[in-house]
């Protein structure tokens, strides 16, 4: 039968539970357990032939005549449920009008049928909601992979492994929420619409804000410029799990709507900060996988060993023969052609030394399975870190390698603002040149700067990382990924 058909012949049986007096979609459920304290307590409930109430999914259905069978599932547990003609349950009406999909509730008392089998025998049952369009069989699942990703609710229903990964997801955040809160961090909220978006180097949405007349952009950092700010205010250590946006391209690593973790703790330092990222990536991997090693895109990688090394500049002289530091924007850029480099769709016309140098370390980076930490990065390229106090060209900044790609990055925050002023004014020459990602001048954060901010360690890593030890490409670790419209 096809769909529409399926969905026609559901209706009349609406129509039949119409006339026999028992709602398709009522207003409540009569539960009194879930089917996992069900089958704990099993054994006491059978014993004692203690009434319960089950409610959940019709999985599966079959039998007829005398005696029906139906799996339910409730999101804790599974569980069949028998139906007998001499047990007090309406079995005809069932026969007639359930289908898998449904929603119901079972009572009935806890017994064993005669292969053993942990069941409930119903005494009772009413429909909770009516399903009108049929499940794919838990035995076939959906085979198509946008429509995998469309009705991402049925997939998860009939794919064990699917919900346990978001189960994991969860525990992912948690554990980091619980790691940060452990070591005295306040959690903190700061703006999604921003007037001036900072924070790092991305082409941001824009909206506009119907009260105020204005322009305004979703932010592309989890409050990085709003959370220095805060230590201006006197809190010493912050972070912030939020939703940030990129309006950017989409690929296996990236997204352009994402969770991201960003954190900030005064009087601290590069140096403080690469043993607590450390500390926090192996808390990760051990709460929720309880393991350190994984298999990632083709890399082994086992964040237990000690982590490497890596300078920027010295990497690539050591592939390219230039030096980042002191090549000009023409040498940079003969580079990238000599090593045919294909930068991103929209990256080549407008390709200055930045992204220039940019484009030759990322080809360096995928061969480095880490986990390491890139340092000794141009002070061009980074904006907001701290100059080392031996070399001013490079900044105080560690980026977590893992698997040929960067999966985490801090710095010892810049808190001098007439330098800070200085770097925005070169980023806007860039954005002025036509480099629509290179940052925008914040008045409003100098301004704060100029009333005196600590030296402290910022660090951010995105749901990425959840991706990368998952071995999946990003969208699918998302419950709802972004998908265009259903075409008619």
């Amino acid at each position: 039968m096809s769909e529409s058909d399926i969905r026609a012949e559901r209706l009349k049986k609406l129509e039949l539970l119409k006339a026999a007096r028992m709602e398709a979609y009522p207003a409540k459920s009569n539960q009194t357990a879930t089917i996992v304290d069900f089958l704990a307590n099993f054994d006491s409930l059978e014993k004692k032939e203690t009434s319960t109430t089950l409610a959940g999914r019709v999985m599966s259905v079959r039998g007829q005549g005398g005696i029906m069978f139906a799996d339910i599932f409730d999101g804790t547990g599974r569980v069949q449920a028998v139906l007998q003609a001499d047990a007090g349950a309406d079995i005809e009406l069932f026969e007639k009008t359930a289908d898998t999909g449904d929603f119901a509730e079972f009572s009935g008392t806890a017994f064993k049928t005669k292969r053993g089998q942990q069941s409930l025998k119903v005494s009772g049952w009413n429909m909770l909601a009516k399903s009108l369009l049929p499940i794919p069989t838990e035995h076939f699942g959906i085979k198509d992979e946008e429509l995998r990703l469309r009705e991402r609710d049925i997939d998860i229903l009939l794919t064990p492994e699917l919900r346990a990964m978001f189960e994991r997801r969860s525990k992912f955040w948690q554990a980091i929420r619980e790691f940060y809160l452990a070591r005295g961090f306040l959690e903190v909220e700061t703006p999604v619409l921003e007037t001036t978006p900072g924070g790092a180097d991305a082409r941001p949405f824009i909206t506009h804000h119907n009260a105020l007349d204005i322009d305004v952009y979703l932010r592309i950092s989890a409050g990085e410029l709003w959370q220095k700010r805060l230590l201006i205010a006197g809190f010493p250590k912050t972070f912030e799990i939020g939703r940030i946006f990129r309006n950017e391209g989409q690929s296996r690593e990236h997204l352009q709507d994402y969770t991201q973790l960003e954190s900030y703790e005064a009087f601290s330092s590069l140096e403080k900060g690469g043993p607590f990222v450390k500390d926090l990536f192996r808390h990760i991997t051990k709460e929720v996988y309880g393991k350190y090693t994984f298999e990632i895109h083709g890399h082994t990688v086992d964040f237990a060993e000690e982590w490497a090394v890596v300078d920027f500049c010295q990497a690539i002289k050591e592939k390219f023969g230039i030096d980042a530091l002191t090549c000009s924007e023409e040498e940079a850029i003969q580079a990238v052609r000599d090593a045919r480099i294909d930068p991103p769709a929209g990256g080549g016309e407008n390709l200055n030394k930045p992204r220039a140098i940019d484009h030759l370390w990322k080809s360096v980076r995928k061969t480095i399975s880490g986990p390491a930490f890139l340092v000794g990065v141009p002070v061009y390229l980074e904006p907001l870190a701290k100059r080392y106090s031996e070399n001013l060209q490079t900044v105080e900044r560690l980026q977590v390698i893992i698997a040929g790609s960067e999966v985490g990055k801090g710095y010892s925050e810049l808190n001098d603002p007439q330098d800070q002023r200085a770097r925005f004014e070169e980023q806007q020459k860039l954005r002025d040149a036509g480099d629509d990602e290179a940052q925008r001048l914040d008045a409003d954060y100098i301004r704060a700067m100029e009333y005196g901010m600590p030296p402290a360690f910022g660090f951010g890593v995105s749901e990425r990382l959840f991706a990368f030890l998952e071995n999946k490409p990003a969208h699918e670790t998302q419950l709802f990924p972004l998908l265009r419209p259903r075409s008619e």
